[in-house]
């Protein structure tokens, strides 16, 4: 308790941000909101399942309502993208689980971390996150259980979801041309070439 007060309070944001992974201001809205929306009281023993409950009440608050671009959409960069929900990627983290088990978790770049699937919109608002699969997983395996689970991730009829290349081309997902540039950096000043460069 000492330690998350010095670091809260008296701590600067680069000390926080190294150890919760967020600022100071950051923490304190989060505090309040499970305080506020997730009904967690102080008390002098919580437990970790008590907590929980109240963090799962926050999903409404902090997960989006995936709403698909309309055809009026005025913004430059999604007009073109009418159906679209938003973008998924996995993205790695660095863990430290068991012994016996670092080698599920090992990346093909050597590095030990967890695989999470982030979904998000078009103003970069999360709508789905499942986290949890060891790092050696593919980005296409941890998508086909996030798909596959009762509550899972949902793309309704006619709608679809932008992907990288490390993702295929299906119902609901819609991943660029391989072997052409689809990273700004790749571009680097250039402008698009050939028809399957301009789509990605």
């Amino acid at each position: 308790m000492q330690w998350m007060f010095r670091l809260t309070i008296m701590e600067n944001d680069v000390v926080c941000i190294s150890e919760l992974r967020m600022d100071r201001a950051t923490f304190r809205v989060l505090c309040q909101m499970v305080s506020e929306i997730g009904g967690l009281q102080p008390t002098r023993n919580t437990s970790i399942e008590e907590v929980l409950k109240a963090i799962l009440k926050l999903h409404h608050v902090l997960l989006k309502k995936p709403e698909p671009i309309s055809q009026d959409c005025q913004d430059e960069r999604w007009k073109c993208f009418q159906g679209c929900l938003g973008a998924l990627d996995g993205t790695l983290i660095k863990v430290t689980p068991p012994s016996d088990e670092k080698s599920q978790y090992r990346t093909r770049k050597g590095c030990i971390s967890t695989n999470v699937l982030g979904v998000c919109c078009p103003n970069m608002q999360f709508i789905y996150v499942l986290p949890g699969w060891e790092g050696s997983a593919h980005d296409g395996r941890v998508l086909r259980d996030a798909i596959s689970r009762p509550q899972g991730l949902r793309v309704p009829h006619g709608c679809y979801y932008l992907v990288d290349a490390g993702y295929c081309n299906a119902n609901g997902f819609l991943a660029p041309y391989r072997g052409q540039r689809y990273h700004l950096k790749e571009f680097d000043g250039h402008r698009p070439e050939t028809a399957q460069e301009y789509f990605n």
